[in-house]
């Protein structure tokens, strides 16, 4: 004899699973458009305070007499184009240089065995430990005897520093979660080592890549200490030293410093809207394995 069930009703008002009540909905909408108004508040407000005359610099009068006085003063009566100039040179060696040393390390460090492999890679992971405020002395001293001071390599150097550890432990668990199979198929075709990775691998590396050109880029151009410490002389500073100019022990002049402020997020945001369709994958993949 077969029994049959007859599945039991839902109540009409019963709330379906996965799907919000209106007052959570509510709240949480509430709750994102306020984090997004923090998030944007200070970018607006120096946005608006870089249009505003000197005498409405620090008021709430964002809209009264808007102009563009600063910017004009700032590219034309301040080094500022020359001090953008240094920041984007010593940006850009710096992605290039770190990507590379960074995709090379990581590959080798997943693909080869070698004496000191495991204590190469504590090392990298040990660098990150280590504070600015630390660091700085012994490498002013370094870059010295090296004549490297007030010179855009000696802040490269210094910058692959902090960059390339990060990078290539990251790029280290992202290679691994490519099949070897790949490898072997370009050691078939007569390929070398390196030409597998430069042919076959690294197109295949592009999310992580781009992550490690990002955060490369990021921490050359949004650096102070260093730049600050090892660079004088306003035909050689970068940005983080020469908005510096703008500040005395009498005041600051707000209308230039929030202009440059602007046009100083510019690069990064171009940099972040070129590789962000990139960025989550990358990052997610290299920390997967380590």
């Amino acid at each position: 004899m077969v029994t049959t069930t007859t599945p039991t009703a839902r109540p009409v008002n019963a709330p379906v699973r996965g799907r919000r009540s209106p007052l959570a909905s509510a709240g949480l909408h509430l709750t994102l458009i306020v984090a997004s108004a923090i998030a944007v508040f200070p970018v607006l407000w120096v946005l608006l305070t870089s249009l505003k005359p000197a005498k409405y610099a620090t008021t709430t009068d964002f809209f009264k007499e808007t102009t563009l006085e600063n910017y004009t003063n700032l590219l034309n009566d301040t080094p500022f184009l020359s001090w953008f100039w240094n920041s984007l040179l010593v940006a850009v060696l710096t992605t290039l240089v770190g990507v590379f040393i960074s995709a090379t390390t990581g590959y080798a460090v997943s693909r080869f065995r070698f004496p000191g492999k495991r204590g190469l890679m504590w090392t990298l992971l040990i660098t990150q430990m280590f504070p600015v405020a630390v660091l700085i002395v012994p490498i002013y001293n370094i870059m010295g005897s090296l004549g490297l001071l007030n010179r855009s390599a000696g802040l490269v150097i210094t910058y692959l520093t902090i960059a390339v550890p990060f990078c290539a432990w990251m790029m280290k668990g992202f290679f691994d979660t490519i099949p070897r199979e790949i490898d072997e198929s370009g050691y078939v075709d007569g390929l070398t080592p390196f030409g597998t990775f430069w042919r076959l691998i690294l197109p295949l590396a592009k999310p992580g890549i781009a992550v490690t050109a990002f955060y490369s880029f990021i921490t050359a151009w949004g650096e102070v200490a260093y730049a600050s410490a090892f660079m004088v002389g306003d035909e050689n500073l970068t940005l983080a030293g020469g908005l510096q100019k703008f500040v005395n022990q009498y005041g600051a002049q707000w209308g230039p410093m929030s202009a440059a402020s602007v046009l100083i997020a510019v690069p990064a945001a171009l940099v972040f809207l070129f590789a962000q369709r990139h960025l989550v994958t990358g990052m997610s993949a290299g920390a997967v394995k380590g």
